[in-house]
């Protein structure tokens, strides 16, 4: 569990894939502090830590997670937002992240606020889908790249979130382009509200 606030950003050192796999090498600050099979979120997808070596960390990404996410598209050097598992005697700041993406969606227009920055993102429409929760509402919750945002002007397949300079200049965000693929996370609120109206 998680909570869509993301520590910071991994550098990708390393990639190795194998049998439709693919093993990620990463390094950031507080790789000391881990532990084998600790659950950390990368750009929102959860991933299970198998090694620890010199300063670094390496996780694996089975192939359902690479169609489901971004992380195919990973190069070295590449910034990946990281986030580990959510204490339950802290605060939820962001909201109820499971680190399940959904789907990928892409950037399809920037536009400069007052030194904000309103990023707009196009996903695959898809009716069955929605009806089973995967869509935005105004003023809701959705994870992109593994951060917690409140969604603005939704469509039945687009949708736009505010990003702070403090948030671009801290997650990868700041790398972040039109054209770019991101992961996405749709809330998992409104996933069992779906449910739950179709029994």
């Amino acid at each position: 569990m998680f909570s869509g606030i993301v520590e910071e950003m991994a550098v990708v050192t390393a990639i190795r894939k194998y049998e439709g796999n693919i093993d990620f090498t990463l390094r950031c600050s507080f790789v000391d502090e881990l532990k084998i099979d600790q659950s950390i979120a990368h750009n929102g997808v959860c991933l299970t830590v198998v090694s620890i070596v010199d300063g670094t960390y390496t996780v694996t990404a089975m192939r359902e997670t690479l169609e489901r996410s971004n992380l195919g598209l990973l190069k070295e050097g590449d910034h990946v937002n990281v986030e580990r598992s959510m204490m339950m005697n802290g605060r939820l700041d962001g909201h109820i992240v499971q680190g399940h993406v959904d789907e990928t969606a892409r950037c399809i227009d920037m536009q400069d606020a007052d030194g904000s920055t309103y990023f707009t993102f196009e996903y695959e429409e898809n009716r069955e889908m929605a009806r089973r929760g995967y869509f935005t509402v105004d003023k809701g919750s959705v994870t992109v790249n593994g951060v917690s945002l409140t969604v603005c002007e939704p469509t039945s397949n687009t949708f736009k979130v505010a990003i702070i300079p403090y948030t671009r200049e801290n997650t990868n965000f700041c790398d972040m382009h039109v054209g770019s693929v991101v992961n996405l996370e749709f809330d998992i609120l409104g996933k069992y509200i779906a449910r739950l109206q179709s029994l």
